[in-house]
This record gives C-alpha cells, structure tokens and sequence, in this order.
C-alpha cells in the first residue's frame, strides 16, 4: 500500500490546526470560564464558611447572652423568694406580736373587770350585810332593850377614866348650853335620873341635861355637849366593824394588785389598825 505523505501531512496540519484552534477558542475560554467559576466558588465557599463562622460566633454570643440571662434571672428569682420569705416572716414575727400584745391587754382587762366586779361584789355584799344587820337590829330594838342599854350607859359612865374623861369633863364645864342626849325611844324618869346622877358622881358636877329622841339610832345612846360626843350603840360597833372590814377590803385588793404585779410575793397582807379593832370589835 503506498502512502500518500501530502495527505497525511495536509491532514497532520489539519490536525494541528485544529488542536490549536480547539485550545484556542474553545479550551481556553472553557478552561477560564472553569477557573472562574472555580474561584467563584472558591469565593463564595470562603465567604459561607465566614458566613458560617460569623453565624456560629453570633450564636455562641447569643447562647452566652441567654446562659447569663438566665443565670441573672435565676438570681433575681432567689433573691426576690428570699426576700419574700424575709419578709413574710417578718410579718408573721410582728402578727404573732401583734396578736401577744393585744391577747396580753385582753387578759389584762379582763383581770381588771374581774378584779374590779369581784370588788364590786363584795363591796355590795358588806354594805348588804350590814344594811340587813341595821334593818334587823333597828326592828329588835325595843323600849326594855333600851332600858338596859341605858344601864350599860350609866355603868360606862362610872367606869370611864382617861384622858376622855378629862376632855369630857371639861367640854361640859365649859359648855353654855345643857349637854344633848339622844336615844332611839323616849328614856323613862328612872332611866333619866339614874343617868343624871351617873354623870354629876363621873364628873363632881351638876351636869345640866337635855333628853332627846332620836328614831334614827339604832340600840344605843349618845352623849353631846360642846364638840365632844360620848356614844356607846350598836350602829357605832357596825359602823366600825364596817369601816375594819372595809379596810381589810382595801388591803386584801391591794395585796392581790401586787401579787398579780409581782407572782413571787405571797405574803399575806397585814391588818391595819383599824382594821385589828375592827376584828377585836368583832371578837368581842
């Protein structure tokens, strides 16, 4: 077989001609467009991944933002609870105060009104009593009762020594007008002179007497001249047993206002001297 060299190198130049336009006018801009895109690409990858990396930071920020968020909140939220738990037992301690100082008042007061009702009750039974007592013994008292008691009177009157004999005596020396003698009945004429004599032999004089009635005095009879007055009746022993027993009244509230004050202190409270002569009185 003969080889035709023209063809072969006309088709070589061809060839050649072709591979250089090929890479001339298509490879070429195919290879740039290829390399542009790769940079592109490259670009654009770099630019997500800073993008990304950006993102990832604002997240990170954002997560650190929220975790510090709730930290602060968690916080605030214990704080403020204890605070209110503070707070809340603040004013239960001031409640419960509250309500022991106004149950200590209460109490007080009703110590008080229960002091001041038994005071009472007791006050109204001794005037009670002794109003009965008056009642009775002014509706026992009788004309022979008074008799007798004008004998006790007169025996009195013999027995008396002192310095009330000697104030007596000289009111009725020194009195201008007869000496007043009241009793609760008319006294008869025996009675009177029996009286008379006792006072004229008690005080070496002629004593001048004026007899009185007086309904209001219970059994006895009374003795008045000048400012002095010589009493012995049964409304004068009530009117001093009443007054003891008054003041006995008055130092038992005081020794229960004190004991209530001080619970140590038991010691029993101690008569005063009216009080001692009114409990002889009583004795007697």
């Amino acid at each position: 077989m003969l080889i035709d060299w023209f063809t072969v190198g006309a088709q070589t130049l061809n060839f050649l001609i072709l591979v250089w336009l090929l890479k001339r006018f298509l490879y070429k801009p195919i290879r740039h467009a290829i390399d542009e895109r790769e940079k592109r690409i490259a670009a654009e990858l770099a630019d997500a991944d800073q993008k990304k990396a950006e993102a990832q930071k604002e997240s990170d920020a954002f997560r650190h933002k929220n975790q510090a968020l709730d930290e602060q909140r968690a916080a605030l939220l214990s704080k403020a609870t204890d605070k209110a738990k503070t707070e809340g037992q603040r004013l239960l301690d001031e409640a419960r105060k509250a309500a022991d100082v106004l149950s200590a008042k209460r109490m007080e007061t009703l110590r008080k009104e229960a002091n001041n009702l038994s005071q009472a009750i007791r006050r109204r039974t001794q005037q009670e009593v002794f109003a009965i007592a008056r009642k009775v013994l002014t509706d026992l008292a009788t004309v022979s009762l008074e008799e007798r008691l004008g004998e006790v009177f007169t025996r009195r009157l013999r027995e008396m020594d002192g310095p009330v004999k000697k104030e007596l005596a000289q009111a009725l020396k020194t009195a201008s007008e007869p000496a007043i003698l009241r009793s609760a009945f008319d006294q008869p004429e025996e009675q009177r002179a029996a009286i008379q004599n006792a006072l004229n032999e008690t005080f070496s004089a002629d004593i001048h007497v004026r007899f009185e009635t007086a309904p209001d005095l219970i059994s006895g009879i009374e003795l008045s001249t000048n400012g002095q007055k010589l009493a012995w009746s049964i409304a004068d022993y009530l009117a001093s047993l009443e007054k003891g027993v008054d003041a006995l009244l008055k130092e038992t509230d005081k020794a229960e206002i004190k004991a209530e004050s001080e619970p140590e202190a038991t010691a029993e409270p101690k008569p005063t001297g009216e009080a001692e002569r009114a409990l002889e009185t009583e004795s007697q």
